[in-house]
């Protein structure tokens, strides 16, 4: 890497302590080499968090910072309960200006040397780890096209270049699309202000293309393509192929994990918070408890997929939900 990025996670009370702790645990783990900061977003619980206790608990916070991590508060005004993924769009604001970085969800697992990922932060990019699950469009119209051409032109944005021609017209793949589990830019100050604003417009006037479309739980990621394509990036090099690959697992819950994923990166996890001082933390969540340290994701959860893996990640879900090995 030209420099090493700030990384940026967020968490709060619940799943997303614990989760925090594995990501740190991880990173530490495979990853020693890395020389960036991590920073752990914490939202404050006023404004748009007002009535609910959003803070870390005094274990996970003491773990986290043991292993490296800062810990930050920020304010979240414009989202917060009403759309937790909004979380991610204004905690980029507490980084530092002119500093590059590296956003990842909070539910990924680092496996490898991230340190030796060749980030292009003037060319910002994101996960490609994703379906066709926004937009849908309506029966007799506006189709993928016309929809998505509605947003760039509301920006002032140049359409036409975002397209990837080798797919078919009215295919989903052919317009830009990510997942919003990892993305990076060269300033996160610019990033956020420009996409907490069109988040908001959005919002507040999807406009007449949009107005059969579902934003929650999208907005972020319809949002994402048009941010990164307005600051010269657009679909990732195979440079960064390590992400959702041999670097970073975003596994969304442990359930998932043990049922899908490789045996490999069942190693990573376990070596990972393998460490008494984890352990010791980690063990207070009942996913973890049952999966890892009871070993009843090897034992119980992954003999469900050893013959038979569903093709779409909702059969997987229904099986482990029908075993009651869904574990939140």
């Amino acid at each position: 890497m030209a420099s090493a990025p700030n990384i940026l996670i967020v968490s709060q009370k619940g799943p997303l302590a614990y989760q925090a702790l594995i990501f740190a645990a991880s990173l530490r783990a495979h990853a020693p080499g890395f020389q960036g900061a991590l920073v752990v977003a914490e939202p404050v619980p006023e404004f748009a968090w007002t009535g609910v206790d959003t803070r870390l608990p005094d274990k996970v916070r003491g773990a986290l910072t043991e292993l490296g991590a800062t810990i930050v508060p920020f304010e979240a005004r414009h989202f917060g309960q009403s759309y937790p993924n909004g979380n991610k769009i204004e905690a980029l604001r507490i980084l530092p200006a002119d500093q590059p970085f590296v956003f990842f969800d909070t539910d990924t697992l680092i496996t490898g040397p991230l340190d030796t990922v060749k980030f292009d932060f003037k060319r910002p990019a994101a996960s490609m780890n994703r379906s066709g699950t926004w937009p849908q469009p309506p029966l007799y119209g506006p189709g993928y096209g016309d929809i998505w051409r509605s947003l760039y032109d509301r920006f002032g944005l140049e359409f036409e270049s975002s397209l990837d021609l080798t797919q078919p017209d009215e295919h989903w793949e052919r317009y830009l699309y990510f997942n919003a589990g990892w993305f990076f830019g060269a300033d996160p100050a610019v990033f956020a202000d420009r996409f907490l604003n069109w988040a908001i417009a959005v919002r507040d006037d999807p406009g007449e293309a949009l107005a059969c479309q579902t934003l929650d739980p999208w907005l972020d990621q319809v949002l994402l393509p048009l941010v990164i394509h307005s600051l010269k990036g657009g679909r990732p090099p195979r440079s960064l192929n390590g992400l959702d690959g041999d670097i970073s697992c975003h596994y969304r819950s442990l359930s998932l994990l043990y049922a899908r994923e490789s045996d490999a990166v069942l190693d990573a996890l376990e070596s990972a918070v393998a460490a008494p001082a984890v352990r010791r933390v980690l063990r207070d969540w009942e996913p973890a408890r049952q999966t890892i340290y009871q070993n009843r994701g090897r034992k119980k959860i992954r003999p469900l997929f050893e013959t038979d893996m569903p093709p779409r990640e909702q059969g997987i879900r229904q099986r482990l939900k029908a075993a009651g090995w869904w574990l939140v």
